[in-house]
């Protein structure tokens, strides 16, 4: 599971999650933060509607170097895997990828016109989302030139691209990467490439019917590391190990992570990389859960980690994971602070609003750390988690445990790189106003926290109950989502953080939050859609559903109230102690849904609050977001770690920062690209 950092209620410049947590589009609304005083510059460009922004590596100059190394080899396994995203989002991304960086560097034409901004927009545009398809929309990116313009650029640079690939760049097929409308068959119309293009989603709910795990309490993730094809008409696997599908490239994650075992911190963490070079080599399904039960017990060291197949928000049903990967350095004084919640995982787990049955007597292994990226490569970059909660297996959790991470360094570089000035504009008063700038972010902080430490960690399936991907299908990964966002709704207007000492001021704090997440909930995140279009990703739909319920649940006693004034639309809540009691209500019945199964629940849920917009207020908002000229979309470059060699010995480590996305792009280009491109 993870938190992205976006309009929502965690997005800390404008907001994951492995919970990539995507809780709030702070960069849609942002609070007003002040540009860092340092003389670091946190923003490298902006083109169309993105901010690409750097980071600084916080605490790399107190790692050994045996530690540096460590984290320097798992970079470089990271980044050897970043193909295979662009292959995963789409069959034709490596091709049109690879011609459109050989015009961006062989073409000698002009490139002052119009029509040459626009495709070095589109290029980088297409670096950003790891293909064709926006990353967070899902939608295909338009191209602001013409066909003939791009024959033209390919011709002078002696590139090719032909046939399908060069057509779908400028035609309506594949409009849609991942496609989770209602009453359509969703695998058959999301262009993702986990599926072959005849395979429909009765192919693949049949496929996996009667497959039944050798322990039935500890179901194996079956479809998370292969792509599901038709040959011949038959229905069949293409896994993803070395000497299988993507095997070139993971041949060279493997050579890395078996230079990281080399160095490891610790046997624990040596184990862990063990097991997952050998689950890169087999692509044993039961390899993959001994792995995520060895790294999550990993709790040591400086240096951890996450790399592979993971999160399933791509995959229109939920069973097959996107390769990423995250590279983490202990942030020691920030992750002594927030242990506390950790530490007091059941107090949570026993005052919760949930059905006894549904409540975990016993919450085991559940850790958090605030830790500062080193690097990240396929999903996570560049558009980046901002808290991470993993593994994804319901059975690891409940008996095992989870790690959760809050990144701090990416945090604070969404702080710093300044303000848009939208906060101004979708608060309904001064006093709003001021509570944001006062707590806004270390409200965010906490809740991302809460989200990830308590909220993933939290409730249970009734015995018998399947996994979510097998019974709430395609709704499984935003009501997940959502009741972790509530859980920390929920526990941000609570006394308890003030008791905890995490917190000064508990109901300034409660009382920012949820200003900010049904604000966001209601409004601001609209600001990335179309007009017109419906809600669809995952993260951006759990907003809507829980913000709109809670105004519809509490209109009677005018709980939230919809507000009029000089012709602009803003939402004001009136009483958050019912707000905090509506939010118990829907955890508790968000709970019961995943806890049973129950998908006509979480259908009702989801279709009925959580995909519709209310349009007039789309356009109002639209409007009123064209004075801000601060993209609603951030991501980052990663600085480089350069090896300093004696020898064939590494003496030391020189981080330098990117000057340019495009420089940081083609030179992955040059050091990165194993796989085979097939036009």
């Amino acid at each position: 599971m993870k938190i992205k950092f976006l309009i929502g209620m965690l997005m800390v410049s404008f907001i994951f999650y492995s919970c990539n947590e995507g809780n709030k589009d702070k960069d849609s609304e942002t609070t007003e933060a002040k540009a860092d005083e340092s003389k670091f510059n946190y923003n490298v460009e902006q083109f169309a509607d993105i901010k690409v922004l750097r980071y600084e590596i916080g605490g790399w100059d107190e790692l050994t170097l045996k530690e540096q190394k460590l984290a320097y080899y798992l970079t470089q396994a990271g980044l050897s895997g970043r193909d295979i995203m662009w292959d995963q989002n789409y069959r034709h991304n490596l091709a049109i990828r690879t011609a459109l960086e050989k015009v961006y560097s062989d073409y000698k034409g002009d490139k002052s016109s119009p029509d040459w901004t626009s495709f070095e927009t589109y290029l980088k545009r297409v670096w950003f989302s790891n293909g064709i398809h926006h990353h967070y929309s899902n939608a295909k990116i338009k191209a602001e030139f013409s066909s003939d313009y791009l024959k033209q650029l390919l011709a002078d640079s002696e590139a090719t691209l032909e046939g399908e690939a060069f057509d779908v760049i400028f035609n309506d097929k594949d409009a849609k990467k991942v496609n989770k409308t209602k009453d359509v068959d969703n695998v058959l119309l999301s262009a993702v490439n986990f599926y072959g293009p005849d395979v429909t989603t009765a192919d693949v709910e049949n496929f996996y019917e009667n497959m039944k795990s050798p322990d039935s309490e500890k179901p194996l993730s079956y479809g998370l590391n292969s792509q599901l094809i038709k040959e011949n008409g038959v229905l069949k696997e293409r896994v993803y190990k070395s000497g299988g599908l993507y095997g070139s490239a993971i041949d060279e994650i493997i050579k890395w992570l078996e230079l990281a075992y080399g160095v490891a911190e610790n046997e624990a963490q040596g184990n862990a990389l063990g097991l997952l070079i050998s689950y890169y080599k087999s692509g044993s399904l039961q390899t993959w859960d001994d792995y995520n039960v060895a790294w999550t017990a990993a709790t040591e060291g400086n240096i951890d980690y996450i790399n592979s197949f993971i999160e399933v928000y791509n995959d229109p049903v939920g069973y097959r994971g996107s390769y990423e990967t995250v590279v983490q350095i202990k942030d020691f004084d920030m992750s002594q602070k927030m242990a506390v919640l950790s530490e007091n995982a059941q107090w949570f787990e026993d005052n919760s609003p949930l059905m006894d049955d549904h409540k975990k007597k016993n919450v085991v292994g559940v850790t958090y750390k605030v830790v500062n990226v080193a690097g990240e490569a396929g999903d996570a970059s560049p558009s980046t988690p901002i808290g991470v909660n993993l593994p994804n297996a319901n059975w690891i959790r409940s008996t095992v445990g989870s790690k959760s991470v809050s990144l701090g360094n990416i945090i604070h570089a969404y702080n710093n790189a300044g303000s848009s000035g939208r906060l101004k504009e979708f608060v309904n008063d001064d006093e709003e106003y001021e509570l944001e700038k006062k707590y806004g972010q270390i409200s965010d902080k906490l809740h991302t926290a809460l989200h990830e430490v308590i909220g993933h960690a939290s409730g249970q399936l009734n015995p018998g109950v399947g996994e979510t991907k097998e019974t709430l299908k395609k709704y499984a990964s935003t009501l997940e989502e959502g009741r972790a966002d509530l859980v920390g709704l929920y526990y941000l207007y609570n006394p308890k953080l003030q008791e905890l000492g995490l917190v000064d001021d508990w109901k300034s704090i409660g009382m920012t939050a949820y200003d900010g997440y049904i604000r966001n909930g209601l409004m601001t995140q609209l600001i990335r859609l179309e007009l017109g279009d419906d809600v669809e990703e995952s993260h951006m739909v759990n907003r809507q559903w829980v913000s709109a319920w809670a105004f519809e649940k509490g209109a009677a006693d005018n709980v939230i109230e919809k507000v009029t004034r000089d012709g602009k639309t803003y939402f004001n809540i009136n009483d958050y102690e019912k707000l905090h009691g509506l939010f118990g209500e829907l955890l508790r019945e968000t709970q019961r849904i995943k806890s049973e199964g129950d998908y006509e629940a979480v259908e009702a849920l989801v279709e009925g609050y959580g995909v519709k917009v209310n349009q007039t207020i789309h356009a109002e908002v639209l409007e009123r977001n064209k004075q801000f000229t601060s993209a609603p979309y951030s991501g980052f470059v990663n600085p480089v770690i350069t090896p300093v060699m004696e020898g064939e010995e590494i003496k030391s480590f020189n981080i330098i920062q990117p000057e340019t996305f495009a420089g940081q792009m083609m030179d992955y280009k040059k050091e990165y690209t194993f796989l085979p491109i097939k036009n």
